[in-house]
């Protein structure tokens, strides 16, 4: 069988491992051969192995520097014209440029883009001007540009990144979709979660709060946690579930401070598997400024409990307010305090939305549907390109 040869690029390799897990085998499974390209790190030589698939490392960073942006574009574009591959599918902003530019450059007949958030949204000035700019060159060079949600579409329509032409929404949105056979309530045994919130010292009577994510600004970490210190009245725990990154995007120090002193707090890290933490939690809290469309959210709602988000593209999507969850402003402490001292005392309220968290996400965004979409897509520019 000849298959055909297929590039997938993020910038850093968690995000190859992480927001494409399984397709890249489900590629490989019909008639594609993937190669694996992002940063240098162990969770690439994981994707090779879980995946099965070939993989390349290659220097990129993801703040804005010339030179080893440079050398990153050259490097790519050296490997198109060693690999020739079919098609290259970049995912995440300087991926996307790398990928996109170098893939035209080397004359890769099929470019395509994903668009799964936007940093820039939150940015002003000259910076903004510059990350516009890149944004543009990186549509420019692409075939099509598949934004993740409805809203990322719109914004990249209002800010005339491309034209309508060459975007196309896969399946509901989501870059991935969701396996709801794995982020399923009865995968995590009621002995395991007593277990948890044993070593954790969460008791029964405690409402749980939980907020799976990078603990960035971004995400509306300050905010939360300036709220939640308000409610510790109450019988309530916040359950932070992921890293802090210290250099890009910082958390301010009051904030750090409360977190590690506040003892309703429970900080528990990065974590492989966040199931067993949503299986102990009431509802996830998503403060977020900014996204693509959350993986997060689908998998707190497959899990069958409701969110709190913020009225930004993707998360407005995933959740109907008053259905699956409640929707907020961004950036609004008043409303945040309001909607989570609504699910404390409301608790009626909570399990109506989390008795229709699960079933949503099944309807919408099962993940094999994603799958069969996107390689529907490919095989129709195969067979377009074959054609001229």
């Amino acid at each position: 069988m000849i298959c055909t040869k297929l590039i997938r690029i993020t910038t850093v390799p968690v995000s190859l491992k992480t927001l494409l897990k399984g397709q890249h085998r489900f590629m490989s499974e019909n008639g594609y051969e993937v190669v694996g390209v992002s940063s240098e790190g162990k969770e690439l030589y994981e994707v090779n192995e879980t995946e099965g698939i070939r993989v390349v490392a290659l220097e990129m960073t993801r703040t804005i520097s010339p030179i080893k942006d440079i050398k990153a574009l050259w490097s790519f574009y050296r490997l198109c014209k060693k690999e020739k591959p079919l098609m290259v599918h970049s995912h995440t902003p300087k991926a996307g440029i790398v990928g996109m530019l170098g893939a035209q450059l080397a004359g890769v007949p099929i470019r395509l883009h994903t668009v799964t958030g936007l940093p820039l949204m939150e940015v002003t000035g000259i910076k903004r001007r510059v990350l516009n700019f890149v944004e543009k060159l990186t549509y420019s060079c692409a075939k099509k540009v598949y934004p993740n949600s409805e809203g990322l579409c719109d914004f990249i329509l209002e800010n005339k990144f491309t034209n309508k032409d060459k975007l196309k929404i896969i399946a509901n949105g989501s870059s991935n979709g969701i396996d709801t056979s794995f982020f399923e309530p009865e995968q995590i045994t009621q002995e395991q979660q007593n277990q948890l919130k044993d070593d954790l010292n969460i008791f029964e009577s405690d409402f749980v709060f939980v907020f799976v994510g990078r603990l960035v600004r971004d995400k509306g970490i300050n905010e939360l946690v300036s709220v939640f210190s308000k409610l510790i009245d109450k019988n309530v725990k916040l359950l932070l579930v992921g890293p802090f990154e210290e250099d890009l995007n910082p958390l301010q120090p009051e904030t750090l401070d409360e977190i590690h002193s506040n003892k309703h707090i429970i900080y528990v890290g990065w974590q492989n598997d966040v199931r067993p933490y949503f299986a102990i939690s009431d509802a996830l809290v998503f403060p977020s400024y900014r996204e693509g469309f959350p993986n997060v959210i689908m998998q707190a709602g497959a899990m069958g409990i409701p969110s709190i988000v913020t009225n930004i593209n993707g998360c407005n999507e995933i959740i109907i307010d008053n259905e699956n969850g409640i929707i907020i402003p961004p950036k609004d402490e008043k409303k945040l305090f309001e909607a989570m001292l609504s699910f404390l005392d409301n608790p009626s309220e909570v399990e109506r939305m989390a008795s229709k968290s699960r079933k949503l996400i099944v309807d919408r965004y099962e993940q094999s549907v994603v799958w069969y979409e996107l390689l529907k897509e490919y095989r129709m520019l195969e067979k377009e390109m074959l054609r001229n």
